[in-house]
């Protein structure tokens, strides 16, 4: 399976990200020259993490039939100023009420499971190059 996203520039400090008949749009804050219209690719990096680990805890309790009224994925992370980056990154799940404690464990293991973090553990080589 390949991957392919294109980008196109649609006026401004607007980038959009399209595939598989998808685009995404972003812009960038007022303060940084954008017109704040959509969220920008960074906002857009977090709000992957937490959707992916979101889709594994809703798929972990789909499989056992488990209500998922109350279940919620909350993404924190605070800007090291030394480091220039987020960290740490918090992911909290919020279980339902009646979430059955011999799964408590099981959940956490599954979201921790998600795609996109797992590329960030395993960091893919990254190649940037001039179009022929």
């Amino acid at each position: 399976m390949q991957k392919k996203i294109a980008v196109s520039f649609p006026g401004g400090k607007k980038v959009d990200a399209s595939f598989e008949g998808w685009t995404i749009h972003t812009d960038q804050s007022v303060k940084n020259g954008g017109d704040n219209t959509a969220p920008n690719p960074f906002d857009l990096f977090f709000a992957s993490l937490a959707a992916c680990a979101g889709f594994y805890a809703l798929e972990f309790c789909q499989a056992r039939e488990l209500s998922t009224e109350g279940l919620a994925v909350q993404l924190d992370a605070a800007r090291d100023p030394a480091k220039k980056l987020f960290t740490p990154i918090r992911i909290a799940i919020t279980l339902p009420q009646d979430f059955p404690d011999k799964y408590r464990k099981a959940i956490l293991k599954t979201a921790n499971l998600c795609t996109v973090k797992k590329h960030i553990i395993n960091t893919p080589e990254f190649e940037v190059v001039l179009a022929d």
